[in-house]
């Protein structure tokens, strides 16, 4: 469905010097830098999976799904949707191919939704009876219908989010890219989004590719997960293969209305570790050796707090464990 062979992709931009006559002196000056984003990447993905593409800002993701898309040509290697080159079939990809972008919309900004619906359909040439099919689904899975007549203008972030992903799958595209499509959205909207990815992928068995920064997207959704680094692929593996190796680690933070020792807590046998931030206690474990359940009840029952948040592992750290495990490993070679 997709296969990426050996892809690089390099951007040269002028090297700018400092001040006035500096910038005069770029407009005439022929030295650039060369940024690599992708750098010699391999993977395949099969038909119906949902594949959570990750990594830290800049690391490479974008830039990869742009040339999936056949926004951006590669510099060398190969990109094939579906048995077709993007950047060289493009009209005949996209037919087949549907991409949400969490900071871009494809719909139209001063006509109605409903409107913005009719014209996709005319673009892809959806037939009717096709189209009325996937717009009842859309619209029971994501809730749209109580601002699909209303101008795309108007509508909140988490609508315009469920209408773009409804705008994506309005040809029933074999594949989805899905870039950051949760980015700023409330808990309730969230969900609303991972249950309708999950119902289009089982009704529909579309291929869905996931970038993001959310780990709830991605436990709730993805079973295979691809971790990117300055533009290499660092991980390409199942999702409960890396919490093996890293853990189900937790951290809660809370906010204190009274000084403590923390000499004198509960470290449930060494499991959990206490951080003092001014006002501020940080609790980490890995709920996988003590339960979540058991330190709230410790929580609760020694702190008076004003405040209190729970996270789990974030990319940012998922990435860092990574690449500590593999420099350990170069050096123990």
């Amino acid at each position: 469905m997709i296969e990426i062979n050996h892809l690089v992709k390099e951007f040269k931009r002028p090297v700018r010097k400092q001040g006035l006559l500096g910038m005069f002196k770029t407009l005439f000056s022929r030295k650039y830098e060369t940024k690599i984003a992708v750098n010699d990447i391999s993977l395949k993905i099969n038909e119906g999976e949902i594949v959570g593409y990750i990594g830290s800002n800049g690391a490479g993701k974008s830039t990869t799904i742009k040339m999936m898309c056949g926004i951006l040509t590669p510099t060398s290697g190969n990109v094939y949707i579906d048995g077709l080159e993007p950047y060289k079939k493009r009209k005949k990809v996209v037919q087949n191919i549907g991409v949400v972008f969490g900071q871009k919309t494809q719909l139209w900004w001063d006509i109605p939704l409903i409107e913005s619906f009719k014209v996709l359909k005319e673009i892809y040439q959806v037939s009717e009876e096709d189209y009325q099919e996937r717009m009842s689904f859309l619209c029971e899975i994501l809730g749209i219908n109580d601002f699909i007549n209303q101008p795309v203008r108007t509508l909140s972030l988490g609508q315009r989010m469920r209408a773009d992903l409804a705008a994506s799958w309005i040809h029933n595209p074999k594949i989805l890219f899905l870039d950051e499509p949760t980015i700023g959205l409330d808990v309730f909207v969230k969900e609303k989004i991972r249950q309708a990815i999950k119902s289009m992928n089982q009704k529909y068995h579309t291929t869905v590719l996931l970038t993001t920064h959310d780990m709830q997207d991605i436990e709730n959704l993805c079973s295979r997960i691809i971790i990117l680094e300055q533009g290499n692929i660092i991980y390409d593996d199942s999702l409960e293969k890396i919490k093996n190796q890293f853990g189900n680690i937790k951290t809660i933070s809370i906010k204190l209305k009274d000084k403590i020792n923390i000499d004198d807590l509960n470290d449930f046998d060494n499991e959990v570790t206490y951080e003092q931030k001014g006002e501020d206690l940080i609790l980490k474990f890995n709920a996988d050796h003590v339960s979540l359940e058991s330190v709230m009840q410790y929580v609760f029952k020694e702190f008076s707090l004003t405040d209190l948040n729970i996270k789990g592992i974030g990319i940012e750290e998922v990435v860092k464990n990574l690449l500590a495990s593999e420099e350990m490993e170069k050096n123990n070679v």
